[in-house]
């Protein structure tokens, strides 16, 4: 169903009044073609109302709180009157369950969607100027559905605000509004209870019960025949009682809705047994269909401890620095600023920078990362404190993460209900409640096949009619084709599936963002990479050194840095980090007269003579003579490499000419070599640098196709071109890459531990700022969908065998046997997931004739002399 969203533009973009504005349209770019929205297009103002974005999406496929983190990181900001709720709860045991508290909230007014999980994670957006988050909460108890303690997705510890709806202030790039029941101090454990007044293990005891009763009730028949009728009868009664009692709610909620559910099915067939005398069979069947529903919600509860073990990362108190003392506080009450002690070897209670101390962190929580990352402590905090997202990787920690073998001093720049963890669980928990194609499509197939089932159960009711046999036989093989046909175990097949997987990928750094990206990724057959920042470091580095003849590389690179250490250009920035390894340690002399020439390069005076660092035209235009026809040459080589390039002249002496260009990650190469190993054959490079730079780092990594000069629209044509061939993937950095990112069926961002941008427009987001995920996020979403086909095959199957065997005799113990058999074998074959390893890739070779920071043995310009 498509659900149609308007948005007043002076609201989204307070400083645009015209609907033909550049940021309108970039906006729409960001959200047309992205998958579930079918269309976005301006409403022209009117004489008494504003120009409107309007959206047409599907909430099954893209739910509110994605469009909302489009329009933000696209600049702009949605109005606060839609709310989303994101609950943990007590009483969603299993997938039908789940479906129908989601079902019954859609039809509250106000409420948007409504996604529930049977993990007990529940989604709901709803529209504050019809209905409230209290008033959802209430009707979800008035279900039988409390809501828990650890509302946020089991989260951070944080401080428990007012239960009604509220805003965040999340800063410029998240300025939108939640409304979390947030936890109290501490995470409360899982609880796998149906419902909260039952206890934390009420259907797993009743069926217990219900089998109980139902061995006494046989022990009474099969052992005391002479025993009174009623004594067995109301064994079988009791276990009627006790088997049937979530069925029996469940359905009556069911068909309130007008659905026709399993539950429905098992409790006419149970009913049936009875009708005609078969007791135990009848009792029999609600025992193990409610051993089975019990069963299955301990057995998935694996998958939400993965999730709450992350909520759980984080410690509970802080050494907050007061003065020369330091106070142990709880984390919930840490403001921004507060400056914290973090022991050697423990967690790090807070996202923030180091202001003291040198030293290691594993960061493995939350990127994924094996090896821990140096961290040190930050020049200036006063600087730092202005601009804290801006800080580099090496300053800023994150919560949960573990300190090493050194003290630090960290400076709160998040609260606990913001950091880096607490926006992972939120999301990893609101990713477990969306929908993937396949549980859409198996959804669709139920709704019809079990009123087919009911339809083929009265048919075969007539039998009698046909052929010469008692009714009570055709009643007994209708109620056993009833159980045969109801689809369980397809019904779980798919979630269970996501679910698994979704905690599979967080626990390595890896956030997916529900079930439609995961398998999205498992269908990708080409991948579109951004070059900057993603293939490359984004950053130039010196990549050829040509010291003219008779010159040495010290002497050019001292020269080239005494001068470059005087400028703020990136080029100098680059010339004087990476010039050190080699200038031989040479003392930099006295630059004098430094002079910049806009688009040039510069001159300076040392030692009297004048120094050229530069563009050929820098030479003509100071010295009035172009450089040497060696210098030239060399410096032709260097640009058909796609280098850009500097050459260097002090006074009438030719120095030599120095080639920088913006290097390849290490594990570039090595990612590539794996993704083709994948078997995906199309890998494309998308860049905004000219063709020959774009092609030279193609070459490097091994990309077979580059496409440069590209503009931002140029780069969204290139994906969906793509399209055309098979299902694509786009990797960048989540910020200039955005458009091209939603144009693609997956938007995969890198190090969007570093960015909120990152983390709002992408589909999948690799934490750590390490290409080297992709491999394993892509094998994970393969696996994935491999287990779908494998529970889709195992439950239709088991229907397909029993359905024709009830008909040819088969009783109702073997078959609700079988049939709850394969709803527990798709449940654990799901749960492998969670133990998934991706296949160590085998290390790329390094290519001799193109290292990272060579420098070139062989001298051009000293050839071109001889």
């Amino acid at each position: 169903m498509t659900r149609i969203l308007q948005l007043d533009i002076p609201l989204l973009l307070p400083e645009v009044d015209d609907a033909a504005d550049g940021c309108v349209t970039r906006l729409i770019a960001e959200l047309d073609g992205r998958p579930g929205v079918e269309q976005a297009h301006v409403i022209e103002a009117g004489p008494e109302s504003p120009a409107r974005l309007c959206i047409h999406y599907a909430p099954d496929i893209v739910a509110l709180p994605r469009i909302r983190d489009l329009v933000t990181a696209a600049g702009a900001r949605i109005s606060d009157r839609f709310g989303h709720l994101l609950l943990a709860v007590d009483g969603i045991g299993y997938q039908r369950r789940a479906r129908t508290v989601a079902a019954r909230l859609r039809q509250l007014p106000g409420v948007l969607e409504a996604q529930a999980n049977m993990v007990s994670m529940l989604r709901v957006e709803f529209d504050r100027q019809q209905i409230s988050a209290d008033a959802i909460v209430v009707a979800l108890s008035g279900m039988g559905v409390g809501v828990r303690a650890d509302s946020e997705a089991a989260g951070p510890p944080v401080a428990p605000p007012p239960a009604h709806g509220h805003a965040h202030d999340h800063g410029p790039a998240r300025d939108h509004a939640h409304d979390h029941a947030r936890p109290s101090a501490g995470v409360a454990p899982h609880d796998h209870s149906h419902g909260s007044r039952l206890g934390p293990h009420g259907e797993l005891i009743f069926a217990l019960m219900a089998g109980v009763s139902l061995l006494a009730g046989f022990a009474i028949s099969r052992l005391a025949p002479d025993a009174p009728l009623w004594l067995s009868r109301s064994a079988y009664a009791a276990a009627y009682g006790f088997g049937g009692f979530f069925t029996l709610r469940e359905a009556i909620d069911n068909l309130k809705l007008r659905r026709f559910e399993i539950d429905t099915l098992m409790l006419v067939a149970a009913v049936g047994a009875a009708v005609i005398g078969a007791y135990a069979e009848g009792a029999l069947l609600l025992f193990l269909f409610s051993l089975g529903h019990a069963l299955e919600h301990f057995a998935m509860g694996r998958a939400r401890h993965a999730i709450e073990a992350l909520g759980r990362l984080a410690p509970e108190t802080a050494l907050v620095v007061q003065g020369d003392t330091l106070v142990e506080r709880p984390v919930a009450e840490l403001r921004i600023g507060d400056r914290i002690r973090v022991r050697p070897d423990s967690r790090i209670a807070a996202d923030g920078f180091v202001v003291e101390g040198v030293g290691s962190v594993d960061q493995s929580p939350i990127t994924g990362e094996s090896i821990a990352v140096d961290k040190q402590a930050v020049a200036d905090p006063a600087v730092a404190r202005i601009a804290p997202q801006r800080l580099a990787a090496n300053h800023i920690v994150y919560a949960g993460t573990i300190n090493g073998a050194t003290a630090l001093a960290v400076e709160v720049t998040r609260v606990a209900g913001d950091s880096m963890l607490a926006r992972m669980v939120q999301l990893v928990s609101e990713a477990e409640t969306q929908k993937s194609p396949t549980q859409r499509l198996t959804e669709r197939f139920e709704r019809w096949f079990v009123p087919l089932v009911l339809v083929l159960a009265v048919a075969l009711l007539l039998a009698p009619l046909v052929i010469d046999e008692p009714f009570s036989a055709s009643f007994y093989r209708a109620m056993a084709v009833l159980v045969a046909a109801s689809p369980c175990a397809l019904a779980i097949a798919t979630p269970s599936a996501i679910l698994s997987g979704v905690a599979r990928a967080a626990r390595d750094g890896v956030l997916v963002k529900g079930g439609g990206p995961l398998e999205m990724l498992g269908a990708i057959n080409a991948i579109a990479f951004d070059k900057t920042g993603t293939l490359t470091h984004g950053e130039p580095r010196i990549r050829d050194i040509y010291p003219a003849p008779g010159i040495t590389t010290q002497e050019l690179m001292t020269v080239a840095m005494a001068v470059e250490s005087l400028s703020d250009h990136p080029l100098a920035r680059a010339i004087v980090r990476d010039g050190d390894a080699h200038a031989g340690g040479r003392a930099l002399p006295p630059v004098t007269h430094m002079q910049s020439h806009a688009g040039l390069g510069v001159s300076a005076t040392i030692a009297g003579e004048t120094v050229l660092l530069g563009k050929s035209e820098l030479f003509e235009q100071v010295a009035g003579q172009p450089p040497s026809a060696a210098m030239a040459a060399a410096n032709r080589k260097l640009h058909a490499a796609g280098q850009t390039t500097m050459m260097v002249q002090l006074g009438s002496r030719a120095l030599g000419v120095i080639g920088l260009s913006d290097t390849p990650r290490q594990d570039a190469r090595q990612t590539i070599a794996e993704l083709h190993r994948l078997g995906i054959s199309r890998l494309v490079m998308l860049s905004g640098d000219h063709q020959q730079v774009a092609d030279a780092i193609a070459t490097d990594v091994g990309i077979d196709l580059s496409r440069g000069g590209l503009m931002p629209a140029d780069k969204v044509a290139a994906v969906r071109q793509m399209r055309g061939q098979g299902t694509v993937a786009m990797v960048g950095d989540g910020v200039n890459d955005a458009p091209a990112m939603a144009a693609a069926d997956v938007g995969i961002a890198m190090g969007a531990a570093g960015s909120d941008v990152a983390l709002e427009t992408a589909d999948v987001a690799l934490m750590a700022d390490n290409l080297g995920r992709l491999p394993f996020a892509i094998g994970l979403g393969r696996r994935t969908r491999a287990i779908i086909r494998q529970n889709l095959v195992v439950s239709l199957g088991m229907v397909a065998v029993l359905v024709p065997a009830t008909l040819f005799g088969l009783g109702i113990g073997p078959a609700v046997a079988l049939h709850e058999g394969s709803t527990l074998l798709v449940v654990f074959n799901a749960l492998r997931l969670l133990a998934y390893r991706h296949p160590a890739a085998t290390p790329a070779p390094i290519n001799p004739t193109n290292p990272i920071n060579p420098v070139n043995p062989v001298n051009p310009i000293k050839e071109s002399a001889q």
